[in-house]
């Protein structure tokens, strides 16, 4: 498959600058994955669509201020860094912003003093490989030196931080929120759990691999990053129980998606599992478990857009996109949600 057969024109109006002031009031777009039939809603009608016995999967990662300035200590420039990967206590991952200003060798200086940092290696596909040094505890000094890394498209100012985290948001890593979360809140899931719907909870740190795009033309040449995943036996075997009864495993967000499907083997069993997955789904995929997902709308050509097509078919998603763009939903991180069933 091509790059271009996923590929809509979005107006630029629509991507989601900020958001909403009531989590669950979002707009959500209903879709049949098997009769492409679209039904329109707001996002606490999800209720009604989640039965006894499904299993809700959420991702509980907590986005970092992973967003840091420094300054190169022998010219004085300017260079951003997005902190993705933590290789050990003090070395990262990063990208960085220009590229030409962090050379192996260089050493920046963050917050007057507070921290330095020394460029060790150029990673293939043009990450830097960072080291540390600093004074005290590591997360302190981000918590005072970081910014919470929004996306490029979001252009405005970010009031509340916790906004661009889930209300169960709980183990720190993330470069960026798995969005699809941040339509519930506390209430809503409180009456998931009232219907008879099992809640668990795994963790996928989002890093470059989920928002990289797709630069080949093949999409099946596309190289995704690896990302840190893990997932308990306790929320392993209730996935495993709900399926083999009957329910609907219902993913919230693609990364949900990503950690169940790598943790799944043949057989569709579910295993307790931790490590580092760079699972690319895109049409032709069988999904071993997920049967459903909540999700947000993505950007075109994206291996987002690829994931969601692979579970509901690429027609029935750039039909429903195109439904989405003719009544102005709103897009992307802050945006509106989709409910594949």
């Amino acid at each position: 498959m091509k790059r271009e057969d996923f590929y809509f024109d979005l107006p630029e109006e629509l991507i989601a600058q900020v958001p909403i002031e009531n989590r669950e009031g979002s707009r959500l777009l209903v879709l049949d994955k098997n009769t492409g039939e679209i039904v329109h809603g707001v996002f606490s009608d999800i209720v009604q669509y989640l039965d006894k016995g499904d299993c809700l999967v959420l991702n509980n990662t907590r986005v970092i201020p992973a967003r840091l300035f420094g300054r190169r200590k022998d010219t004085g420039s300017s260079v951003e860094f997005l902190l993705l990967k933590r290789i050990d206590n003090n070395k990262w991952e990063v990208l960085v912003k220009p590229g030409k200003k962090a050379r192996p060798g260089g050493v920046f200086d963050f917050g007057e003093g507070l921290m330095e940092g020394e460029i060790l290696a150029v990673q293939d596909g043009g990450t830097r490989i960072i080291e540390f040094k600093y004074d005290g505890v590591f997360e302190q000094i981000l918590d005072e030196l970081g910014e919470m890394p929004l996306p490029p498209y979001i252009k405005e100012k970010l009031e509340d931080k916790e906004r661009y985290q889930t209300v169960y948001s709980k183990k720190e890593g993330s470069a960026a929120a798995p969005t699809a979360g941040l339509h519930f809140t506390e209430f809503l899931l409180q009456k998931i759990k009232e219907k008879g719907v099992n809640i668990v909870y795994v963790t996928l740190h989002v890093g470059l691999g989920t928002f990289r795009p797709v630069k080949v033309e093949d999409i099946e040449e596309h190289d995704m990053h690896y990302e840190y995943y893990e997932i308990d036996e306790e929320s392993a075997n209730i996935i495993n129980e709900s399926k083999k009864a009957g329910g609907k495993i219902v993913a919230v967000g693609t990364t949900s998606v990503r950690t169940i499907e790598s943790a799944s083997n043949e057989e569709g069993q579910v295993l307790p599992k931790n490590g580092w997955t760079n699972i690319f789904i895109y049409p032709g995929y069988k999904y071993k478990v997920i049967d459903r997902l909540i999700t947000n709308f993505h950007l075109p050509e994206s291996t987002l857009i690829m994931l969601v097509s692979a579970l509901a078919g690429r027609e029935n998603i750039l039909h429903a996109y195109n439904e989405a763009i003719k009544l102005k939903y709103r897009f992307f991180s802050f945006g509106d949600a989709m409910f594949i069933k």
